[in-house]
């Protein structure tokens, strides 16, 4: 015979629905017990990962530039490529 035990990491609460999620969320209750993050996912933001080569002086003008902002080279990358498109559309 097989025992059935609980999961690890899963939520000790009952199950609940998007509607009661909603309204908790609208009352500004904590709904962290209710979330599993190590799992969550955010639809249409799948990542690849990409190399790409840069020249060493450009790449030391992006860190420049990035230290200027307060961000990482990558995501000074990241705003600066999604700038560039979604402004010549």
């Amino acid at each position: 015979m097989r025992v059935q035990t609980k999961k690890r990491g899963t939520s000790q609460s009952k199950a609940l629905s998007a509607a009661r999620l909603d309204e908790m969320h609208d009352e500004g209750e904590d709904l962290s017990a209710h979330l599993d993050l190590d799992n969550a996912t955010r639809p249409g933001r799948q990542v690849q990962r990409v190399n790409v080569d840069f020249p060493v002086d450009l790449l030391r003008a992006i860190d420049r530039e990035a230290k200027r902002i307060g961000v990482t080279r990558q995501a000074f990358i990241k705003l600066r490529l999604a700038d560039t498109v979604t402004t010549s559309h």
